[in-house]
């Protein structure tokens, strides 16, 4: 049996460390619980909120960050750390120094078979939070279809979270590079994108707004673009993704992702990378070298967003590979800067209801133009927004006879930056603002009723300069 998982000595005296057997005559689970014995009790959770981390360890900013989305700001929740091997707790000795936490329990899982472990999955689905340690992802990917993948399935249909780092990292994307065959090189994924160290689980956790992603873990300390490149060819050749686009995510080390909701990604301590490929393969084979023109790469910097649920257009630089040879300088590029979508207009988004709270805000990517209506006469639609420092937003809203709108710009913590009340159904409104801080602002557009109603859309287009 493995030893218990030793925890820091100012939370002895409220660890309870229970072994548990698992379904294998030949495997143990080890469970440590930090904090309270007793987990929440709540009716419901604010959330889902997810954490992609480009190294092992818990980021305490972007932890701290999903955790406080998924209590709503209020009360406290109970994390579960799973890992695949050691004896130790370094995921739960930082959870438990974070605010709002009740419990953080490490369960230590040996074989495929204790993923049906009862006291594991009981653990499991009483948590609103679940991290996923550093390890192999091959060990766990194995835990598909048992019943720990239904748990975690849970956790997040309830509003809570999830997320990892590492090989945790990996198991949260839609396509999970396995490594069952060994750990690709670029050079070697490059070389053959179908050689023996390039497997695949898909069909596992699908996250909303997070589809057809393969995500990669200390992206440029070990000069990963290359084999995320041949990921994301290999899977649109094997036919894993919809409309024929992959996305592969490489963090780099000590890089967090935190995702919200609605799909807003928000980048904290390293840079992030998102290459997609938007088209087939020109040549990949078995024993083959790759050539792919034209993946389209994005470039994250600490404080920067991306928006997973409408993934921008724009922003980009292009990069290629062939015949196993990347181009120079992948790690940098000038962007494209066009946003257009190819036709000169922004892209449109239409509200997702209900969106009528900061908290339930549908997500926009600037330049865009946003549509809705007011259905009711308190009606609100909130669109979140980020906003560079040094840069000024407009947001110029044409509202049509049926009703008299109002529109406001409001800050991260809901105070109103700027608003536009002109009187009269059918009366435009137009809010400015700029962004004095020396980092990316959140802010959000508050599209309130007035007078009247009707089915009628408004349309704002966003711009900046």
């Amino acid at each position: 049996m493995h030893l218990a998982r030793l925890c820091s000595a100012a939370l002895l005296a409220t660890t309870l460390f229970v072994p548990l057997i698992a379904t294998s005559a030949h495997a143990s689970v080890t469970r440590v619980r930090q904090g309270s014995a007793a987990d929440v009790s709540r009716s419901g959770w604010a959330g889902p909120a997810y954490v992609m981390n480009g190294s092992g360890a818990v980021e305490p900013a972007t932890m701290t960050s999903a955790l406080t989305a998924v209590r709503g700001g209020t009360g406290t929740l109970d994390v579960v750390v799973i890992a695949g091997s050691g004896s130790t707790t370094p995921e739960c000795d930082v959870v438990m120094g974070l605010s709002g936490v009740n419990s953080c329990t490490t369960l230590t899982l040996t074989t495929a078979t204790d993923g049906n472990n009862a006291q594991v999955n009981t653990d499991i689905r009483n948590a609103e939070f679940v991290y996923f340690a550093g390890g192999d992802q091959c060990r766990y990917a194995g835990w598909k279809g048992t019943g720990l993948e239904a748990s975690v399935e849970s956790v997040v249909a309830k509003g809570g979270g999830s997320g990892g780092g590492s090989a945790g990292l990996h198991l949260n994307s839609d396509i999970v590079y396995d490594a069952c065959g060994g750990s690709a090189t670029s050079a070697t994924a490059l070389a053959n994108p179908y050689s023996a160290a390039m497997t695949f689980t898909t069909g596992m956790f699908g996250w909303p707004n997070y589809l057809n992603t393969i995500n990669d873990s200390h992206f440029v300390a070990r000069d990963r673009m290359g084999r995320t490149m041949a990921f994301v060819a290999r899977a649109i050749a094997d036919g894993h993704t919809t409309a024929g686009k992959s996305w592969g995510i490489g963090i780099e080390e000590g890089g967090s992702f935190v995702i919200d909701r609605n799909g807003l990604a928000t980048l904290s301590g390293q840079n992030a990378y998102i290459v997609l490929g938007d088209h087939t393969p020109e040549r990949v084979a078995p024993g083959q070298s790759l050539t792919y023109s034209g993946y389209k790469i994005w470039r994250i910097t600490p404080g920067g967003t991306f928006d997973f649920k409408n993934r921008p257009t724009c922003g980009y630089y292009l990069r290629s590979v062939t015949n196993g040879t990347p181009s120079a300088n992948l790690y940098n590029g000038t962007p494209v800067t066009d946003c257009s979508g190819g036709d000169g207009s922004p892209p449109s988004i239409t509200e997702t209801e209900p969106n009528n709270s900061r908290s339930a805000a549908n997500t926009a990517t600037v330049p865009a133009t946003v549509a809705g209506d007011m259905a009711t006469s308190r009606d609100r639609d909130y669109y979140k927004l980020a906003l560079a420092a040094g840069r000024t937003l407009t947001a110029d809203c044409a509202v049509p006879s049926a009703y008299d709108a109002d529109v406001y710009l409001l800050n991260s913590g809901g105070g109103t930056l700027t608003r536009s009340v002109n009187d009269g159904t059918g009366t435009d409104e137009t809010v400015t603002h700029t962004n004095t801080g020396a980092s990316t602002a959140t802010l959000y557009l508050d599209v309130e009723a007035y007078s009247g109603t009707g089915t009628a859309d408004y349309t704002c287009t966003l711009t900046t300069t």
